[in-house]
């Protein structure tokens, strides 16, 4: 019923080269790093045993992810689409570094939007009489590479009949940015079908050989749009969710690799020795992945926890304190910060978060365009995003790739939240 132009940057910001050139070398590193975790089962119980006890949503995925163990996974194919998140960190010396935020493992969204971002740049820098600058903006077509991974996990399941589901909200405010996913599909004849969870629950069906079926049309992936925080279920979109774990459908992403995106994984990589355990064999992997990392710390009950909570009550703007949430908009900063940590510094809830340094970009001025906002130079801060893809075939990994960029770019008021919290922009890259 109401359309509104996605929010943007009138002109595209400075990212430092060098940088921009590290986060796309270490994303292919990500890709292999997210799916050994996903098929790491006592790395993932370790490193959750103490966030499920006080996160219910955390728990109530750990529980799916266990019962689909215990019964066998009748997935064989898998396809992950991530997004690495950077900021860049200023030093005292004025240099800046590429700082690691998170991976988003589900529903990495503005692959298609994004795609769209540099053209209106170019022309912007074109009007301006910048035909010069305009030509040094970088082609960017992720929502292309997106779906490409969701073509390729489609031919491996085998069944040119069945078709990509789409699982989607109630409602759909980000639906341009899927479509574009969803058209480079249907150019390549993958039908594609939009339904939410409460249509799963409703239609759908598993046969003798664990083959999903909405409305009898077999689906051989699943890709979620929707299903990252608590307010998205209720009893019987968990009893959905459950439904589509248990299927030999491709889930992009199946529940452990959700799982290997949540904040705990995030800090327990951070710790000196995992990285290698986790990728033996690799040390080239590991140093490029580790340069990346900002400084993480668990709140776990115990000595360390407590040291590091009295560290942050005294100094909380030198943190951030993150929940095991997706979507952004769900961090706290400063003074809440201190607040909540002063409220749970002695109970166990406090393991349900973890800390993380916080990141110190330089600001830049640009204007920022969204519906029905005054128009006004912001100082203004910027996050790269790296879209990732990859798909296995039982151990073999068939593809692994970085699939584009995304640049967010917000007023520095605003401490959290991306373009889906409506602080956040769409930007492009200037190098």
């Amino acid at each position: 019923q109401v359309v509104n132009y996605a929010p943007f940057t009138l002109l595209p910001s400075a990212v430092p080269r060098a940088l921009f050139e590290q986060a796309y070398a270490v994303q292919q590193d990500f890709n292999l790093l997210v799916d050994a975790i996903s098929q790491n089962k006592e790395f993932l119980e370790q490193t959750l045993a103490s966030t499920i006890k006080v996160d219910d949503f955390t728990a109530q995925l750990f529980r799916i992810y266990m019962q689909v163990l215990e019964e066998g996974l009748a997935q064989t194919v898998f396809l992950g689409i991530n997004r690495s998140d950077y900021m860049f960190d200023c030093g005292l010396d004025g240099t800046a570094a590429l700082r690691q935020i998170e991976i988003n493992t589900i529903a990495a969204s503005f692959g298609g939007l994004t795609s769209r971002t540099a053209d209106v740049h170019r022309l912007v820098l074109k009007v301006l009489g910048k035909t010069e600058e305009a030509s040094h903006l970088l082609p960017n077509n992720p929502a292309k590479g997106l779906a490409l991974g969701i073509a390729k996990a489609w031919e491996l399941y085998g069944s040119q009949r069945a078709v990509v589901m789409f699982l989607v909200e109630e409602i759909q405010r980000n639906i341009f940015d899927q479509r574009c996913v969803e058209n480079e599909l249907w150019s390549r004849n993958i039908r594609v079908i939009r339904k939410r969870f409460r249509d799963v629950f409703e239609q759908g069906s598993l046969d003798a050989s664990r083959r999903l079926y909405m409305d009898g049309q077999e689906v051989a992936v699943v890709y979620y749009r929707e299903g990252y925080v608590p307010q998205n279920y209720d009893q019987q979109n968990w009893e959905a969710r459950l439904l589509l774990e248990r299927s030999r459908a491709v889930k992009c992403p199946d529940i452990a690799t959700q799982l290997a995106g949540t904040k705990k994984v995030q800090q327990e990589l951070s710790q000196p020795g995992t990285l290698e355990k986790l990728l033996p064999g690799r040390p080239e992997a590991v140093a490029r992945m580790r340069a990346t990392f900002a400084g993480l710390y668990s709140l776990d009950e115990g000595e360390e926890g407590d040291r590091i909570a009295a560290t942050a009550i005294a100094d909380p703007d030198r943190f951030v304190l993150k929940p095991q949430r997706e979507g952004g908009g769900n961090n706290l900063y400063g003074e809440e910060l201190r607040q909540v940590l002063e409220k749970i510094k002695d109970s166990p809830e406090r393991t349900s978060y973890i800390l993380m340094d916080k990141i110190k970009p330089q600001p830049a001025l640009n204007y920022l365009l969204r519906a029905h906002s005054p128009l006004q130079v912001s100082e203004c801060i910027s996050e790269l995003g790296i879209f990732g893809v990859y798909v296995r075939q039982g151990q073999e990994l068939v593809l692994n790739q970085a699939a584009g960029h995304l640049l967010r770019t917000k007023a520095i008021e605003h401490a959290d939240g991306g373009v889906a919290a409506g602080v956040a922009v769409l930007d492009t890259p200037y190098l």
